[in-house]
């Protein structure tokens, strides 16, 4: 770990953020980006600018339940004091869960060993508006979700994932390693969550679109299969909404936070409470 008597500490955070009036989290001109807000937090108490690095670029209107970043700073102001000193500066759409002092050498995007991420669906009629902002509300058609689950379960692996991978992204290759990739429902919600090593640029996005088109019974399983196996990009024609997304976790070798802080702090509305359970006898 780095000396509290050094010049510089690296410090690592945890973040929460409400996508929905963000565009992303990556700076960029004329749009409210997540990294622009917390590097003006931090920037108000060293009166200097500072550049924050994150595990994840999520896309415009995509939540973090988990998201972690790291940037450099004095040490005289402990590490473990970020947390409160930024969401004092913060706006209420995000929150900085915690704040440690790292080794100097750690980092928070190359450091990782995996992302995961989750997307629901709320396949109810009845509209509901607690629900909207973190799901796509899908009530047109009836969704199979263990046949969603049979076209996730061939993902596990290393494949070239270009069928998936929107246009403008500067990676230079596809190639993902898919650790886990899931399907369950209960009641009106369908859960898909996917983690790997790294995502494309759109990948859950894309996946899921074309995973609904399987749900519905549009697409087999195995016809699924075939079009990211052979890179049939032009037949992933649908983005599901960004609202339904969010950056679940990630995991490092070493990590200087609890698990408490950072692996299962996004509310899952899958287990709902049922009419049933208040029912007059």
């Amino acid at each position: 770990m780095v000396s509290s008597e050094s010049s510089t500490q690296r410090v690592a955070l945890v973040i929460q953020y409400l996508g929905t009036c963000f565009h992303g989290w990556q700076r960029q001109p004329n749009h409210r980006s997540v990294q622009e807000e917390i590097e003006t937090a931090i920037a108000s108490v060293l009166e200097h600018s500072v550049r924050i690095h994150a595990a994840g670029r999520t896309d415009s209107g995509v939540h973090a339940a988990a998201q972690v970043a790291h940037f450099d700073a004095p040490s005289r102001i402990p590490a473990h004091r970020w947390a409160d000193i930024l969401n004092s500066r913060l706006p209420d759409d995000i929150l900085i869960r915690a704040s440690a002092m790292v080794h100097s050498t750690w980092h928070a995007r190359f450091s990782a060993l995996w992302r995961r991420y989750r997307y629901t669906l709320y396949t109810d009629p009845c509209p509901n508006l607690f629900i909207r902002p973190f799901t796509w509300h899908y009530y047109y058609k009836p969704l199979d979700a263990e046949l969603i689950q049979d076209a996730l379960t061939p993902l596990v692996g290393r494949h070239h994932l270009a069928a998936f991978h929107r246009a403008g992204s500067s990676r230079p290759h596809s190639w993902v390693e898919v650790q886990a990739a899931e399907c369950q429902r209960q009641g009106a919600f369908i859960s898909i969550e996917v983690q790997a090593s790294g995502f494309l640029y759109g990948m859950m996005r894309l996946l899921v679109g074309l995973l609904v088109q399987v749900g519905r019974g549009i697409k087999s399983p195995f016809s699924f299969t075939e079009i990211w196996q052979e890179q049939r990009r032009e037949q992933v024609k649908y983005a599901a909404p960004a609202q339904g997304l969010c950056l679940l976790r990630v995991g490092y070798p070493e990590f200087p936070f609890p698990p408490d802080i950072w692996f299962d702090t996004y509310p899952s509305f899958m287990f709902a409470t049922t009419p049933e359970l208040f029912a007059t006898p």
